[in-house]
């Protein structure tokens, strides 16, 4: 039965100051999502519709669509967040929302606060948040504050009706802002050059507030064995000699969350690499390091890679496409498809020719309406169709997302001559 298959779910993260990625490759579903904090904050109109108008979006899908990652969902508001998926496994991404919420200058500046994406995958929700808190070091009690109202504000609409922290699994990360108090510079610095770090651990304001924070209770973070990421003087690896003087801390995090359950074991650390549930999802962390190396910011970036294990609750796509293995004559450009029976189709919904390695739903070569169980590529209106291997993929109206997907098929030099011939004939 569905229930006794398993997936996992291999997570990289890489967390970069003013350009936070968080890219997340997989054995199943789910790929890259990349975060950025303090991005343009002019440019913070609604990206649900408008997508793909950023630099930032575009630089991230070059780099991987030729590894199969297609841009599944998208939220801007002087942040970024960016989540990717291998194309295979499109169809079982649903319910995909985004929500922001502003909280510089009390809520009307973008440059501050978080930004969402969450979604069901193979029948499990999960969310990821993507924060940028208050800076400094007297605005700890802020940053939960702000943390806080994020959570209030960020509700997710429809079907999938819940906040943030109602979902089976929460990723936190970002330029979180927290610093190490009590101890000046001279003995941070001491403990950064005789490696003693749990010193400053202890110090740490959010592992601190994890003991007192009721909103802080299920979250995970791994073992920092990594000196503070910040604050370096840019170009170099030299902690702030400015005359601002810096303290040195970890602002950027990389968290986790499990939804409350009956957990396996109720004596495991907040630190530990392993959380799972009854229910069968476990969420370990391979590492959690830094890169010293990367000097063009004032923070140092900060990677991690998770491998996620659950049950699968959905295993069928809602439309199942069938095509010939090659295209070599007009008659193969033929697309058929089987929607299931819940499946709420729409008038508006089409079908996606798309070369092998396209970046978003809209990046297709042609398409056709997909009115009827049958449709032919010689009725759409696009012009240039080249030698290639693609992929047909339905794109529901209703569900904002792409439904399901063919393996890929080759289209052979002779017949794309023709149907080339054929298509400008029909102009």
């Amino acid at each position: 039965s569905s229930s006794e298959k398993v997936s996992h779910i291999k997570i990289h993260t890489l967390s970069v100051h003013h350009t936070t990625c968080y890219f997340i490759s997989c054995l199943y579903f789910l790929a890259p999502s990349l975060s950025l904090q303090e991005v343009n904050s002019m440019i913070n109109k609604r990206l649900k519709d408008v997508l793909f108008t950023d630099q930032w979006s575009e630089v991230c899908m070059d780099a991987l669509s030729p590894f199969g990652y297609v841009l599944v969902s998208n939220r801007m508001q002087g942040m970024l967040l960016l989540v990717f998926s291998k194309y295979f496994h499109l169809p079982f991404l649903r319910g995909i929302q985004t929500q922001s919420t502003r909280t510089g200058l009390g809520g009307i500046w973008g440059n501050k606060g978080g930004v969402s994406a969450r979604m069901n995958v193979f029948g499990h929700s999960i969310c990821f948040l993507n924060c940028h808190l208050p800076a400094h070091m007297e605005n700890s009690d802020q940053r939960m504050e702000d943390f806080e109202s994020i959570l209030q504000q960020q509700q997710f609409e429809g079907q999938a009706s819940m906040g943030v922290l109602d979902h089976d699994v929460v990723f936190w990360f970002g330029d979180l802002n927290f610093r190490i108090d009590d101890l000046d510079m001279q003995v941070v610095k001491a403990a950064i050059d005789s490696n003693k770090l749990s010193t400053l651990w202890e110090k740490d304001q959010l592992n601190m507030a994890k003991d007192s924070e009721t909103v802080l209770e299920g979250f995970h973070e791994g073992p920092i064995k990594f000196p503070p990421t910040y604050k370096f003087d840019v170009g170099t690896d030299t902690y702030d000699t400015s005359g601002k003087k810096r303290k040195p801390a970890w602002t950027d995090r990389i968290l986790w969350r499990l939804r409350p359950m009956a957990q396996v074991s109720n004596s495991m650390s907040r630190r530990s690499s392993l959380s799972c549930l009854t229910s069968g999802t476990c969420v370990s962390q391979h590492f959690y390091r830094s890169h010293m190396e990367y000097t063009v910011s004032d923070h140092k970036p900060v990677s991690s890679i998770f491998t996620l294990q659950f049950p699968y609750k959905v295993d069928m796509p809602l439309v199942t496409l069938f095509v010939e293995d090659e295209w070599r004559e007009i008659s193969d450009a033929v697309a058929k498809f089987k929607a299931a029976p819940n499946f709420p189709r729409s008038s508006w919904d089409w079908i996606g020719l798309y070369k092998v390695g396209f970046k978003h739903h809209k990046d297709y070569v042609s398409y056709v309406w997909a009115k009827q169980e049958e449709s032919d590529f010689l009725r759409q209106d696009k012009s240039h169709i080249e030698a290639w291997d693609f992929i047909l993929g339905y794109y529901s109206n209703n569900m904002s997302s792409i439904v399901g997907v063919t393996e890929p098929f080759q289209v052979h030099n002779l017949f794309s001559f023709l149907l080339q011939h054929l298509l400008a004939m029909h102009h």
